[in-house]
């Protein structure tokens, strides 16, 4: 007797999800460090001549973690990922993966960047020490959105890490951040 298998579009897309996820997991997959530092140099230019308040932070910050190349994509079930570099002035100190799941009412696919400007050193060392940063928990994160950015001046800086996500490219309702795991890699040379 033979069985047939039919799988549902939500058993397809949890498929599709844990697929994306554990490739976005291996380190061995990652872009080559002058691959990342090329799209983080590229990225952080173009933030700075479109956004005054994300420049003026960077001026001000301890270091910028800047994730250039986000992709996620979801039906019913999400997955996003990409590389990124931490840089503490021109120079970058180290290079990290960003990794999310979701589930919920969402279909599409989008593409995106954001960069996560310490402002505190101790927000930079829970980085460090954390094992795997999960934004949500541990420092205070905002997200500036375009209104605040107007608004915003280095002498009301109050919180821990504010995130700025630019380039959005693509259909998908709804962006979010929480629930993003940060974790270091050493990708090749």
């Amino acid at each position: 007797m033979k069985r047939i298998y039919i799988m549902t579009l939500t058993q397809i897309a949890l498929a599709s999800a844990l697929l994306i996820a554990g490739y976005a997991q291996a380190d061995s997959f990652a872009p080559a460090a002058s691959e990342i530092n090329q799209s983080v140099t590229s990225a952080l230019n173009q933030l700075y001549a479109q956004n005054a308040a994300a420049r003026a932070l960077g001026s001000k910050a301890t270091a910028v973690l800047v994730f250039p190349d986000i992709r996620k994509g979801a039906f019913i079930v999400g997955a996003q990922y990409g590389y990124g570099a931490l840089r503490r002035g021109h120079r970058t100190i180290g290079y990290y993966r960003t990794a999310a799941a979701s589930y919920g009412f969402q279909a599409g696919v989008k593409k995106f960047g954001y960069a996560l400007f310490f402002m505190t050193r101790s927000a930079l060392a829970y980085l460090d020490t954390s094992g795997g940063w999960a934004i949500g928990t541990g420092p205070s994160i905002v997200v500036v959105d375009q209104g605040m950015a107007r608004s915003m001046t280095t002498t009301s800086i109050r919180s821990d890490v504010y995130a700025f996500v630019f380039n959005q490219q693509g259909l998908m309702g709804g962006l979010g951040l929480e629930g993003s795991k940060i974790t270091r890699i050493t990708p090749g040379s």
